[in-house]
């Protein structure tokens, strides 16, 4: 297997050296460089992308950067939206709970800002509400610190800014603890009546 850095142009598919990315499965990470690599006598082009906080560098073929659903950092637009989705009800359906974790696993790995916002949005808990199981707690981590990071990207602010800017919206949500009791009685009498 042979590694060359490629000089000749750092852009391929509408990304370039330097610029940082969402790679659905890690998250915020930067494109460090783009290198060719020789596999099975087939040259392949790489995309280098290092994601700083976990200590990981991936090599993703230019040409399926695509297909992975890697993408430029969001605009401010979606960031909005995504901190509005923040201020809604939470929104728990009444299936087991390793039903809901797949969901939510799910959607914090699409890497679609919009969508880990609304895990955010699900699983936080104010200090009012009951305690958080482990598994509750670590997909809900999980999804803060993907949005802090994408946040804090976009806006240029340090990853504690954005998970300060993150709570406070939160907290700005009406009548948190009773929209969720609220929403779990909604679910069981729309059940009582399907039945």
């Amino acid at each position: 297997m042979t590694i060359r850095n490629n000089k000749k142009s750092a852009q391929r598919q509408g990304f370039k050296t330097g610029e940082h990315v969402v790679y659905p499965a890690h998250g915020v990470g930067q494109i460090v460089s783009i290198e060719e690599q020789e596999v099975a006598g087939l040259t392949l082009e790489l995309f280098v992308i290092t994601f700083e906080k976990d200590k990981l560098t991936l090599r993703v073929p230019t040409a399926k950067a695509g297909s992975v659903g890697m993408r430029k950092l969001s605009e401010d637009d979606v960031v909005g939206r995504a901190l509005e989705v923040l201020k809604g009800r939470a929104r728990v359906k009444r299936t087991m709970w390793s039903r809901r974790a797949q969901e939510y696993e799910a959607k914090i790995n699409s890497g679609d800002l919009v969508s880990i916002g609304e895990v955010v949005r699900d699983l936080h808990r104010a200090d009012t509400q009951p305690e958080q199981s482990y598994s509750e707690r670590q997909l809900y981590e999980a999804a803060l610190d993907r949005m802090a990071r994408e946040i804090s990207a976009v806006k240029r602010i340090t990853e504690t800014e954005a998970v300060r800017e993150i709570e406070t919206t939160l907290a700005k949500a009406p009548k948190r603890a009773t929209a969720v009791a609220a929403e779990a009685d909604d679910e069981e009498d729309e059940q009582e009546e399907a039945a």
